[in-house]
């Protein structure tokens, strides 16, 4: 971009559009530009007047607006624009309130370096005119002034400035799980920048869970990305095929027609990506989820089947280190992303028959329980399995109870999870329960086996 262009106007409407609306959303990056900027960079007369409102109210009262507190503003104080410009600013202002800014790190990238270069370019020309009559360390005060303005001034969370932000309702934006009994201990579902973990132990169905999981997002129209490390893109599909129509998998190649016909009406967009066991890192997922970015397919959910197997960045010295970096890094991505991220986690052998599974029977990283904002595991028993029945546990909830225990039904051949009405029984109760009647069975046959003993002993 020339320097000698004197405004935006070769960056185009929707350019300029994305760079005010970030001036309103992003208070660091409006104390920057605001060094540098000359509203009449900005080339459409609505949009000068709409950043002119977000500048005079900072510098008034100390604080950054919101866009509780703009509404009010173009509400009532544009009576010295004419009526055009007073329905172009609150149509604009209408139009960005439902929709994330396109691009944003180029918009400001962009924009501050344009603004930077046309006030070091007016301090050069200032510069020629001080040679003459100036000193030496006049001029170059003046370039260094210049070169100074638009620097970062993004220190932190500034707690009289960035006063209105701590009012605004937070809005988690959560996606639902599909189980009313559990939307309702976690409002709602896994919220946006949250991560969630599925406990289960080898052949329980983490992988069909989360299936699941992705399948309640698809039927709301979003965008979910499943990255798959143990099977298949082709068998993870299958099994979206399955939960979504309801065809048990073993019949899926005899209704290929009808479950295109209902796939090719779903709203949402699934993107299936396979890495080989150990083989992808969480940067590996982030640099996919850049390229899909650049052909604008922005992740609302991500699924990683499962963060287990991630590769670490770099090798600690135990396993156990390793696995808490990686949830670390995964709650990164979808804080990054703003969006739910979920995965599933594997129990240690003291899960593989248990009534219920608790957060002690997590494999090698306890640790990595600390991080996640909402965990459950599933346990199914060798009986539980022929029954296709089952239990959740709720481990961890950072924004509702936890310790509920779910009875579930899970038929794995067709996909299909349902989550049933607590009975009201703890953990606790139901390892109780499971341990007395273990002990009582084990009394049935040791009795069972004395009286067989006595029948077939011969008479004396």
């Amino acid at each position: 971009m020339s320097v000698d262009k004197d405004n935006f106007s070769f960056f185009g409407k929707a350019f300029q559009e994305n760079l005010c609306q970030l001036i309103l959303l992003d208070r660091p990056f409006a104390d920057q530009v605001k060094e540098v900027l000359v509203i009449e960079f900005l080339e459409l007369k609505y949009l000068q007047v709409f950043v002119q409102k977000i500048f005079d109210y900072k510098e008034k009262y100390k604080v950054h607006p919101t866009y509780d507190i703009m509404t009010t503003l173009l509400r009532s104080g544009l009576e010295d624009q004419n009526e055009t410009i007073q329905k172009q600013v609150r149509d604009y202002f209408a139009r960005i309130q439902d929709k994330e800014p396109e691009g944003s790190q180029f918009v400001k990238e962009t924009s501050l370096d344009f603004c930077k270069k046309q006030k070091l370019k007016e301090a050069m020309l200032k510069s020629v005119k001080l040679l003459q009559s100036s000193s030496f360390d006049e001029i170059s005060k003046t370039i260094n002034d210049a070169l100074r303005l638009g620097s970062s001034t993004d220190f932190g969370y500034d707690y009289l400035v960035d006063f209105e932000k701590r009012f605004l309702i937070k809005t988690r934006n959560p996606i639902t799980t599909g189980w009313d009994e559990i939307d309702l201990t976690c409002k709602g579902g896994l919220g946006a920048g949250e991560l969630g973990v599925v406990i289960a132990p080898t052949g329980a169905g983490k992988s069909m869970v989360l299936v699941h999981l992705g399948t309640q997002a698809l039927k709301l129209g979003k965008t979910v990305i499943h990255y798959t490390l143990e099977l298949a893109d082709s068998v993870v599909a299958s099994r979206y095929d399955s939960c979504i129509t309801g065809i048990e998998l073993s019949d899926l190649y005899s209704f290929k027609e009808q479950i295109f016909e209902t796939v090719k009406n779903l709203e949402g967009k699934l993107i299936v990506k396979e890495y080989p066991t150990k083989s992808a890192s969480t940067n590996t997922i982030k640099m996919h989820l850049e390229k899909l970015k650049m052909r604008g397919i922005v992740p609302e959910l991500i699924i990683v089947d499962y963060g287990d197997l991630l590769k670490p960045i770099s090798i600690q010295r135990e396993k156990r280190q390793d696995l808490e970096t990686i949830y670390e890094e995964l709650r990164g991505i979808a804080q990054e992303n703003n969006c739910p991220v979920w995965t599933a986690s594997q129990t240690n052998r003291s899960g593989l028959n248990a009534e219920v599974i608790t957060m002690e029977s997590i494999s090698e990283a306890f640790n990595k329980c600390f991080v996640a904002d909402f965990i459950f595991s599933v346990s199914r028993t060798i009986e539980d399995k022929t029954t296709n029945s089952g239990r959740i546990f709720v481990a961890k909830n950072r924004n509702g109870p936890d310790g509920i225990v779910f009875p579930i039904h899970m038929d794995t051949s067709s996909v299909k999870i349902k989550v049933l009405q607590s009975n009201g029984e703890s953990a606790s109760d139901i390892m109780v329960k499971s341990s007395k009647e273990q002990e009582q069975n084990l009394k049935q046959k040791y009795a069972n086996f004395k009286r067989k003993t006595k029948t077939e002993l011969p008479d004396v």
